[in-house]
C-alpha cells in the first residue's frame, strides 16, 4: 500500500468534495485503478470514497451555516447541490436536523465551547491578516484535537529530520469538533520543506484573509485561548467565516526557541473574500 497514493487521493477529494469527481481523475492522481483505490481507500480510512466526499459536503455546509449569514440556497449551491430540496433532505438525513433549525439553533451550539462567557471588553481581539498560498509537506492524525496526541504526530514528525533553516511550521485543524464526529477529526502536522530522511505528501494551505489571534506560552494552555475567542468575539463580530481549515502558524517553538514561556503560535481563522 502506497501512504503518498492515499494521501494525494485524500487531498484531492478534500479540494474537490463540491464538485463531481470522474474516476478517470481518481486513477491519475492514486496510480491505482478504480477497483482497487475503492478498496484500499475504505480498509485505510474505514469509508467509501462516496461516503466521505458527502460527509465533507455536509459538514462545510454546517460550518458555514455556522459562521457566515448566507442564505441556505447558496450554501446548498456552495458545497455542490443542484437545488434546496436536495440538499435539505441530505443534511437532514447525515444530521438528523434540517439546516434551517441547524440555522436559528447555531448561537446555542457555539456556547457549547465554553462553560463561562467572556465579557466583551476582555474578548480577545484579532488581527486581520493576508497569508499567502504556500505548499507544505504533511503528516496527518486523527483526533479529537486532544494535546497529547497533537504532541505525538509532531515527535514522529520532527523525527523525520527537517533543515533547521528556511523552514515554516504550521499545523492545520480540517473539522470543527461540534460537527465532526470525534473520531474523525483530521489535523495536519506541516513544514514548508520536504524532511531529510522521509519522502512525505505535499498539498497547499490555501491563501486568504484571514482573523490572526496569538496565543504566547505552552501549548497546553491554546485551548483557553480558544475558548477566549468562541465565547467572546466570534458571537458578536460581524465578520463572515469560510469553511476552510483553520490554520495554526508556529513562529516561536522548540525548533528556535529554549522555553515554553516563549512559544508564539498565531491561530489563523479563515475569513470569506
Amino acid at each position: 500500500m502506497n501512504l503518498i497514493s492515499i494521501q494525494n487521493t485524500l487531498n484531492f477529494i478534500e479540494s474537490n468534495y463540491n464538485k463531481q469527481i470522474r474516476v478517470k481523475d481518481l486513477e491519475n492522481v492514486s496510480f491505482y485503478s478504480y477497483r482497487n483505490i475503492q478498496r484500499i481507500f475504505k480498509y485505510s480510512c474505514n469509508e467509501t470514497i462516496g461516503s466521505y466526499q458527502v460527509r465533507l459536503r455536509m459538514e462545510n455546509a454546517y460550518k458555514l451555516i455556522l459562521y457566515t449569514r448566507e442564505r441556505l440556497s447558496q450554501i446548498a449551491h456552495e458545497v455542490g447541490f443542484e437545488s434546496l430540496p436536495a440538499f435539505s433532505k441530505a443534511f437532514k438525513k447525515h444530521f438528523g436536523i434540517a439546516p434551517g433549525k441547524a440555522k436559528q439553533r447555531k448561537e446555542l451550539l457555539l456556547k457549547k465551547i465554553t462553560v463561562t462567557p467572556t465579557l466583551s471588553e476582555n474578548a480577545i481581539k484579532p488581527k486581520i491578516v493576508f497569508l499567502p498560498a504556500v505548499k507544505v509537506f504533511y503528516q496527518r492524525t486523527i483526533t479529537d484535537y486532544v494535546n497529547e496526541d497533537i504532541e505525538l504526530l509532531w515527535e514522529k514528525f520532527s523525527a523525520h529530520g527537517f533543515p533547521e533553516n528556511d523552514a515554516a511550521y504550521f499545523g492545520v485543524i480540517a473539522d470543527e469538533q461540534l460537527i465532526t464526529e470525534k473520531i474523525k477529526c483530521r489535523y495536519d502536522a506541516c513544514c514548508t520543506v520536504q524532511p531529510l530522511h522521509k519522502k512525505l505528501p505535499a498539498k497547499n494551505i490555501l491563501g486568504g484573509r484571514y482573523a490572526q489571534f496569538i496565543h504566547r506560552g505552552s501549548y497546553d494552555s491554546i485551548e483557553d485561548t480558544y475558548k477566549s475567542i468562541y465565547s467572546g468575539w466570534i458571537l458578536d463580530c460581524k465578520l463572515e467565516f469560510s469553511n476552510s481549515p483553520i490554520i495554526e502558524q508556529y513562529i516561536d517553538h522548540s525548533g528556535n526557541t529554549d522555553s515554553e514561556r516563549n512559544y508564539t503560535t498565531a491561530i489563523l481563522l479563515p475569513l470569506k473574500s
